[in-house]
């Protein structure tokens, strides 16, 4: 082939014409041959090429498919998940309702006992104090009685026996007014 490269060029051998002239033979040909292998790609290029197109056509297809569903699913999970945060936040709003309210109870349970025991406490130490006043007056009375009988002994310089001045010094006791209060 080479060879005749090289012949044409030298202008040696057989020449028809220049190489914008139309040669049907050649013509013919090349058409034969282009034909040849357009066939010849069609069967085994361009069947196998469209052939994997279409396979990968359908992996994308498919993929996509996959993907817009993976897309849906995860926007029902996220709603899923937003309800399970609503109801998770409203359960723990609810939980330190409770536990307010609980502590408000426990808080006036406790103020009212302590008002309860403050009032047992001041009734106890009023019953006390009276019970003391009582102690004391008697204590009171039964000395002054008996400071009534010395003194009435000195000045009478008579000589009563001491359960008759007792007698005598609570009947003048119980004649004066008692205050109570």
């Amino acid at each position: 082939m080479n060879m005749l490269w090289i012949l044409m060029l030298s202008g040696e051998g057989e020449h028809k014409g220049g190489l914008l002239d139309i040669d049907p033979g050649l013509m013919i040909w090349t058409i034969i041959t282009f034909v040849v292998l357009l066939v010849l790609l069609k069967f085994l290029a361009w069947g196998p090429i469209i052939e994997m197109l279409q396979e990968r056509e359908g992996k994308i297809r498919s993929s996509l498919e996959e993907a817009e569903k993976a897309r849906r699913e995860a926007a029902e999970l996220m709603g899923r998940n937003n309800e399970i945060l609503a109801k998770a936040e409203r359960d723990a709003q609810d939980i330190a309702r409770r536990a307010k309210e609980t502590a408000e109870k426990i808080a006036h349970d406790i103020a009212e006992k302590a008002k309860v025991d403050a009032t047992k406490l001041v009734e106890t130490a009023k019953k006390e104090i009276e019970s003391e006043k009582q102690n004391a007056l008697s204590s009171l009375r039964q000395e002054v009685a008996e400071m009534a009988i010395q003194a009435a002994g000195k000045i009478l310089a008579v000589n009563l026996d001491a359960d008759k001045h007792k007698k005598l010094v609570d009947d003048f006791i119980k004649t004066i007014p008692s205050s109570r209060n």
